[in-house]
């Protein structure tokens, strides 16, 4: 009778601290998908080693939304000695281990993750992202491609499959995986408006300027404000030699430049052209910025290595004696390294880009000589 009581007392008070672990593990829960990440953390951290292993998971998971990874290590290393068969603990110190640059201890977190949860899409792609950042390229890849195999495949893997192939150098398999992912991924997301950027990208390479177009033409339907698509579309005008289609564009960056919605290498200027002459490319730009009474460059064809390296520019100068006498507004002009060359070339405000173009390109091969040449002292 006494041996049936303690049972049953022993059963009761094994329930009773089971419903207040729940209880716990519930309060904390709530308050993470109510964001109180410091409430959280102020309330039961201090008390973590008497709670069960997903109350001590939430715990960690409100230092990782806090960005404190060394105790978001810390909670999940607890959380994973109270329940190591839990996936999600591992996963987390993973991708915290990631954030610390400690990437052969990512994966080993990782893969015991996808060992206790092989079917998770995202746990691939995490370890994808890891070999990625090691650069061992064929193991990201293999990891990007199970992490699409799965049901809930996640978008970064199918944006990363084509990045890995042109990281290997091999575009024909970066441009068909993007072209795969566009049919995967939802026009809602900014993984979609990726892919189309790069499919533009890839196609304008391979001088199919009709499919970059139409890339490049859905991605601004998108996100009508993205300048950088516009000067890529500008440049799919120029190869196409649309001129007209390309003169609103270059009106859209000129208004967006005055107020200041410009950003990084479109600040002061955009490349509207890209053409190859022998082994060189030439790549074209244009500055909005014409700064009255003073000597300035307008549009400036820069000279590019294979290795990627400016040699020397042939720019557009404008002349403001020449306007003064009623002759063309821009003299063309080279700067090569500490030496400036002028030419007897005029061009006018409203030129033909066509024979400014063959003009330069007659500069390059030396059938125009300069007029002038100047080498100030460094």
């Amino acid at each position: 009778m006494k041996t049936t009581l303690l049972f049953g007392l022993l059963l009761l008070l094994s329930f009773t601290i089971l419903a207040q672990d729940d209880k716990v593990t519930d309060e904390i829960k709530q308050l993470f998908d109510q964001q109180q990440y410091d409430k959280i953390i102020s309330k039961y951290t201090s008390k973590a080693d008497a709670y069960p292993a997903k109350a001590v998971y939430y715990m960690g998971m409100a230092y990782y939304m806090k960005e404190d990874d060394q105790n978001c290590l810390k909670f999940m290393d607890l959380s994973i000695s109270k329940d190591p068969n839990n996936a999600y603990p591992h996963f987390i110190k993973g991708k915290t281990l990631q954030y610390l640059n400690q990437h052969h201890k990512a994966i080993e977190s990782i893969n015991q993750a996808i060992q206790l949860h092989p079917k998770d899409g995202e746990f691939y792609s995490v370890l994808g992202d890891s070999y990625y950042e090691l650069n061992d390229l064929d193991k990201a890849l293999q990891a990007y491609e199970k992490a699409v195999s799965q049901d809930n495949a996640p978008d970064r893997a199918y944006v990363m499959i084509p990045q890995v192939y042109s990281a290997k150098g091999d575009d024909k398999n970066a441009l068909s995986s993007f072209l795969a992912a566009k049919n995967k991924i939802s026009k809602e997301t900014d993984s979609y408006i990726t892919v189309l950027y790069n499919i533009g990208l890839f196609e304008y390479l391979n001088q199919n300027y009709p499919a970059a177009e139409q890339a490049y033409e859905e991605l601004l339907t998108l996100t009508p404000n993205d300048f950088h698509t516009c000067a890529k579309l500008i440049q799919v005008h120029y190869a196409r030699k649309e001129y007209t289609k390309a003169a609103p564009l270059r009106e859209k960056l000129y208004v967006a430049h005055s107020k200041g919605l410009l950003q990084d290498n479109l600040q002061d200027m955009f490349c509207f052209d890209q053409f190859k002459w022998n082994d060189k490319l030439i790549q074209v730009f244009e500055r909005y910025a014409e700064p009255e009474g003073k000597l300035y460059y307008k549009h400036i064809f820069y000279v590019v290595n294979q290795k990627g390296d400016i040699e020397y520019s042939i720019q557009t100068e404008n002349s403001p004696i020449s306007i003064e006498q009623g002759g063309p507004k821009y003299l063309l002009g080279m700067r090569k390294g500490n030496s400036h060359y002028t030419y007897n070339v005029g061009v006018e405000q409203n030129f033909n880009y066509e024979k400014l173009k063959k003009q330069v390109i007659d500069i390059l091969d030396e059938k125009i000589k300069p007029a002038a040449s100047s080498h100030p002292s460094k």
